[in-house]
């Protein structure tokens, strides 16, 4: 799937899109509503709750404000490395060499040292409760698919954009990044990210506030089954995509 063709746009367009900037003209971006130091811990600590982080908001800033009387469990690291990554990101541009920088940050956890910050060597899939659920592109063709992926990429931040096309193409992208699973771990931690990060590259460093990442623990059920769309990389049928599509602009609508 090429991330940059508008295959699905005129129909995201009409049953989606539409919302979109009544829904960003509505949405507070106020320091009353967050700032971005606070936020960006707020998407931290979601995003590793999605994959199975159990800190939530309040015990992580909790730690934060007497961090000093407390040994931080790998728990809590692996928070804090995924905010140095989005912090990583906020001062750097969205390209590939520094998504594999955000990954070294965040995965450092999750990996050992020489498989961080670079794309496996190993296939692998996503398993359900019994069962494997996906099997992701092999590993000799991973530099492959992100070397177009980053293509694509590169050629949307230079083209001139509406705001709806922004979070239709952020959308995609992050939904093609996990069907590629570029890493051996820490795969949905990075889409996530590069979503935002696409966002904030077209439309400014504000969108780093958006909930994206809240919205989809709170859906993780839907953000889950609506990701599947197919039981391997060579059988996604992405005429079913709009589903996930569609979640991305529900994080703006007020709570």
């Amino acid at each position: 799937m090429r991330i940059n063709e508008r295959k699905y746009f005129p129909e995201y367009l009409k049953n989606i899109g539409n919302e979109v900037p009544q829904l960003i003209e509505n949405f507070d971006f106020s320091e009353e509503n967050g700032g971005l130091e606070y936020l960006t811990r707020a998407s931290a600590v979601y995003s590793s709750n999605i994959e199975g982080n159990n800190i939530d908001l309040n015990s992580f800033m909790n730690y934060e404000l007497s961090k000093e009387k407390f040994k931080p469990g790998k728990e809590i690291e692996e928070i804090e490395n995924l905010i140095k990554a989005y912090e990583f990101a906020q001062q750097n541009k969205l390209n590939e060499t520094n998504l594999l920088t955000c990954h070294k940050i965040l995965s450092e956890t999750l990996l050992i040292k020489s498989k961080r910050g670079k794309y496996r060597i190993e296939q692998v899939g996503v398993f359900g409760r019994s069962e494997l659920t996906y099997l992701a592109v092999e590993p000799e063709f991973v530099k492959r698919e992100m070397k177009e992926l980053f293509s694509d990429i590169s050629i949307l931040l230079k083209e001139p954009l509406t705001v709806t096309e922004v979070f239709y193409f952020a959308s995609l992208l992050h939904m093609v990044f996990v069907h590629i699973h570029p890493f051996r771990d820490g795969n949905g931690r990075a889409a996530r990210l590069i979503e935002k990060w696409f966002i904030t590259e077209k439309l400014g460093k504000n969108y780093w506030k958006i909930p994206s990442e809240e919205y989809y623990k709170t859906h993780q059920e839907e953000y889950y089954k609506s990701l599947n769309l197919g039981v391997n990389y060579y059988e996604l049928n992405y005429d079913y995509c709009l589903k996930f599509l569609s979640m991305l602009p529900e994080c703006l609508k007020k709570k």
